[in-house]
């Protein structure tokens, strides 16, 4: 329990479930409604239900710096969501040196609550391969029913949810049905991905060791994987936060809001580098969020 300790959380075990206090830098709606993740429903009470490493949770956030954790144990707390959630990271400190600049002043203050989660490389690079050329409740649906047929079945509170499946639950699948899961063209980009990953010619655990240049090269030779899908893997699951995803959203956004004038993707991500440097994704997700919100750089 030091490192509780050492970032001033406290933990409270509840019936079944925790509450985190002193929590700071943590809001449930920011996270996650700001795009890094599909598979987490906001329920009546403002709580968020989701999965994630083969578990359903609870999780609802207050503004006294609380966090609310339900079906979970401080074991797995310590195991699995003290990561997952980035909270041994001073989020302060982060917006304290982006906020030098008024234009992200601003956006931080919209999603001051963003933290960014340390998500599994395979469910992330299968979830931003449905997710190219996709809107975000068309990827949801994609990621749940792919999981529907292919996951282990998670029952919580009368309800049954699936785990994203495992390379392992698919080595001996049929993918002649796989159309199903209502991915479209993409359907074809997942299949590749399985037989990659599961013959070992990509080995995303290698590729998380490498730089960032390196392992997006890796990435892009998964079909189906560009340099978007390929940022927002190394940003969402493989914690290489000098990247700056730019879908079509993100450019009128940088071009907007910092450019003032149409620019190429590689010219943002350039911007982005020299402007933010290893913070870069963090910049980008509370840009995300901004834009987001105020439908800035939507035609």
């Amino acid at each position: 329990m030091d490192y509780l300790k050492q970032n001033s959380i406290v933990i409270e075990e509840i019936k079944d479930g925790i509450i985190l206090k002193n929590v700071w830098d943590f809001n449930a709606k920011h996270i996650f409604e700001c795009g890094q993740c599909f598979r987490w429903d906001k329920e009546d009470d403002d709580s968020y239900t989701g999965i994630a490493f083969g578990k359903v949770i609870n999780v609802k956030s207050f503004k006294n710096n609380e966090i609310k954790i339900l079906n979970t144990n401080i074991e797995d707390f310590k195991r699995i969501w003290f990561e997952y959630f980035d909270l041994g990271r001073d989020y302060s400190r982060i917006k304290k040196v982006l906020s030098a600049d008024d234009t992200m002043k601003l956006a931080i203050k919209h999603g001051e609550g963003i933290r960014i989660l340390k998500q599994d490389p395979w469910e992330t690079l299968i979830s931003f391969i449905i997710s190219a050329n996709n809107r975000i409740s068309m990827i949801a649906r994609s990621i749940n029913i792919f999981s529907q047929m292919y996951g282990q079945a998670i029952i919580y509170n009368g309800k049954v949810y699936h785990a994203f499946p495992t390379i392992k639950d698919l080595s001996d699948t049929e993918f002649s049905n796989i159309r199903d899961c209502k991915a479209g063209f993409r359907c074809k980009y997942i299949i590749e991905a399985i037989k990659m990953i599961g013959s070992g010619e990509i080995d995303l655990e290698k590729i998380k060791n490498m730089e960032t240049i390196e392992a997006e090269k890796e990435l892009k030779r998964i079909p189906g994987v560009g340099s978007k899908v390929a940022n927002c893997i190394l940003l969402f699951s493989m914690q290489k936060y000098d990247t700056y995803p730019v879908d079509i959203w993100m450019k009128r956004v940088t071009e907007e809001l910092f450019l003032k004038r149409e620019s190429k993707a590689g010219e943002i991500s350039d911007f982005a580098k020299e402007k933010f440097n290893d913070l870069s994704g963090f910049a980008q997700e509370y840009l995300f969020y901004y834009a987001r919100e105020l439908k800035i750089g939507k035609e």
